[in-house]
């Protein structure tokens, strides 16, 4: 997949499903609110659905929160698209939890409401989800980093740099898959923080930048200064975790791990900043969505998920410049053609 919405939209019929493409209707409207508009991440999700949007006709609305975990702006963004007559609402949600009264309320409206990244608790309170598996992003990161130190991973001592203390989906999904690549028991799959594996230093927030990373690895490393492996919600966190290490001469020794596939973060991989990403396809998911919605309003029609998964799986790559056994992985250079942001 190339950094272009139509060639998302071929990557779309590389997963096994597509859209057939909606007949012209008159004043179809649709809103994107992500959670920030300064992650590199939302950035592109932002200009996938903004093209995709243009080329069908659709009205784009944008919002977003103030910073990752601003629920109350996106709780206003949503009353302002049911006030507007949108037809559907793309949502990455900062409290998967407590936005679901307000998407009830879009969806009471007549509105498709779309999840994008991360799931909604519960799940099936959006019409559908189009996302990473974000579960198995972690679990890619995790078999890489067992596998990385060989022996040495039994005696490892791990932090984890999530991403709010709400613990939406998407943080939980990726720091419980990180474990089960690991080979650590997470206990309970859908909380963050109540497994008692001797090897994990601890858990902080890094409201996903580099500021927050920068902050959380302080605080894990008063911890413990012995840390040698460390897992990240994305990869500003994992740069602000990185630049914390090499303040106090360790960056040197510990393994960093992250999930985004960014070219910031690709091209961090390659600098040896980040062992391993596990990279996902924005673009793809936010211009997918407008399609979504723009059926929907001329037919009526829902997207459907992936066959046998739960959501629209929009794909992920293990990303690394020290493949493993096992592992299966794509290069740098593959990953800097199909990186984003």
């Amino acid at each position: 997949m190339k950094k272009s919405v139509l060639s998302a939209a071929l990557g779309a019929l590389a997963l096994g499903v597509a859209f057939s493409a909606p007949a012209m209707a008159a004043d179809v409207s649709a809103c994107l609110i992500t959670k920030t508009d300064t992650n590199p991440f939302f950035v592109k999700m932002k200009e996938g659905a903004t093209v995709e949007a243009k080329k069908l006709g659709v009205t784009l609305k944008s919002y977003a929160g103030k910073i990752d975990g601003d629920s109350e702006s996106q709780v206003a963004a949503i009353e302002s698209c049911i006030a507007d007559g949108a037809k559907g609402i793309l949502i990455a949600a900062s409290d998967t939890k407590g936005i679901v009264s307000s998407v009830k309320k879009a969806r009471d409206a007549g509105l498709l409401v779309i999840a994008l990244d991360t799931p909604l608790d519960p799940a099936d309170a959006a019409d559908a989800t189009f996302a990473t598996d974000n579960l198995l992003a972690g679990k890619l990161i995790g078999q890489w980093a067992a596998a990385t130190l060989g022996d040495k991973a039994k005696d490892a001592k791990i932090g984890f740099l999530d991403l709010t203390p709400s613990q939406p989906t998407v943080d939980v999904l990726r720091d419980q898959g990180f474990m089960i690549g690991f080979g650590i028991d997470p206990k309970d799959p859908n909380k963050i923080g109540d497994e008692d594996d001797a090897r994990i230093v601890g858990h902080d927030v890094t409201n996903g930048n580099e500021e927050g990373g920068r902050k959380a690895m302080e605080n894990l490393l008063q911890k413990d200064p012995g840390i040698n492996v460390i897992h990240t919600i994305n990869e500003p966190a994992a740069v602000g975790a990185y630049q914390a290490l090499k303040a106090v001469g360790m960056e040197k020794n510990v393994l960093i791990v992250s999930v985004d596939g960014g070219c910031p973060g690709v091209k961090a991989v390659e600098e040896g900043v980040i062992g391993a990403t596990s990279q996902q396809y924005p673009l793809m998911m936010a211009a997918l969505g407008v399609e979504a919605i723009k059926k929907f309003a001329d037919s009526g029609e829902k997207p459907k998920p992936t066959e046998g998964k739960s959501f629209f799986d929009t794909g992920v790559s293990l990303v690394t410049g020290k493949p493993v056994s096992g592992v299966e992985s794509i290069d740098i250079k593959q990953g800097t053609d199909k990186c984003w942001g």
